[in-house]
């Protein structure tokens, strides 16, 4: 990963600045998205992590320009240096078609049924003009990059005849057909068991490296970031509430939500203690508290935390929005 990170470009392939999303007032008490940053370079792979409905989602669909209807929306989101709000219809659409491939994470819900696997992946080409002929040996070159066994087979064979992970495969071969700049895969094994789970991480992990494409990994699960990404933002109810290297956030997280997302997982290290789960309950879209949003589920909360906002602000090598992250306290 080192030399990766050593040849990368330092231009972002994807910049978002300040970006806030909020719906009418009858429908959210709270902005979806509160201002957040985040920043993606050619090479690089950066994690997005919260819990469901931090606005982790609507973040990256976002970088497509898919937003909630009726949605106001203010900032910046920067594709290859164009910004993707002020974008018409014709510019998404080639935006979406050869800059920025999405890998959702249902990949059943990404295909149609009733179509061969072989049209699926071909469509796109064939609609810029590609001869069909060219487009099926491209086909057939991307079905062998991910994996697949028997790619000629594959294209005459429909969704229902692939495993659940095989079906993810073609679906990032697909994502991959235009060459884009910057993946975007929101949860991309959720569905997946966890031997498949670790095949298609290994994948995208290569194709970056081979491809030099950047790719920002959306999940709820910090230790799967920490085997994926270089970089990892943290998200609680529509802010960034942290941002560094992955090995200093495992190592000294400096806001009490990623301690306690780190504390509620998991481990089969031998004298490990039990997970223990984070208090409370997250923030609804209905709820606009004062101060910090987390505070009421915090154990090192003080007066402050209920009435001040607290801005993200240098710690280290990264970023945290906590009135006590210079203590290094954990949960």
């Amino acid at each position: 990963m080192n030399g990766v990170k050593e040849q990368r470009d330092t231009t972002p392939v994807l910049d978002i600045d300040g970006l806030d999303v909020r719906l009418p007032e009858d429908r959210a008490g709270r902005p979806i998205l509160d201002g957040i940053g985040l920043r993606v370079r050619a090479g690089e792979s950066v994690g997005l992590v919260g819990e469901s409905g931090s606005g982790k989602s609507v973040a990256c669909r976002s970088v497509l320009g898919l937003l909630p209807a009726g949605a106001r929306t203010s900032g910046r989101v920067r594709v290859g240096g164009r910004d993707v709000l002020a974008m018409n219809r014709t510019e998404l659409a080639a935006l979406r078609a050869r800059q920025v491939a999405m890998v959702y994470q249902d990949p059943r819900a990404s295909v149609n049924p009733l179509r061969r696997v072989g049209d699926f992946l071909t469509e796109g080409l064939r609609a810029s003009g590609t001869p069909a002929a060219t487009a099926t040996a491209r086909a057939l070159e991307l079905l062998d990059a991910v994996g697949i066994r028997d790619p000629r087979g594959a294209l005459r064979r429909r969704p229902h005849e692939f495993s659940g992970g095989m079906l993810q495969r073609v679906v990032i071969a697909a994502a991959l057909a235009a060459e884009p700049a910057l993946i975007v895969a929101d949860e991309p094994t959720t569905a997946l068991d966890v031997t498949t789970q670790a095949e298609i991480v290994a994948l995208l992990g290569r194709l970056r490296a081979e491809r030099g494409t950047g790719l920002l990994f959306v999940t709820h699960d910090l230790e799967l970031a920490a085997s994926v990404c270089d970089r990892v933002y943290v998200m609680y109810a529509g802010r960034i509430v942290e941002t560094r290297g992955t090995d200093e956030l495992f190592d000294r997280p400096r806001h009490p939500y990623t301690a306690g997302l780190l504390a509620c997982t998991p481990s089969i290290a031998a004298g490990a203690p039990a997970p223990r789960p984070i208090p409370g309950r997250p923030v609804s879209l209905a709820e606009s508290p004062p101060g910090c949003a987390f505070a009421a589920r915090c154990a090192h909360a003080v007066p402050r935390c209920s009435e001040e906002k607290p801005v993200l602000t240098r710690h280290g090598d990264g970023l945290a929005a906590c009135h006590r992250a210079a203590e290094g306290i954990t949960l």
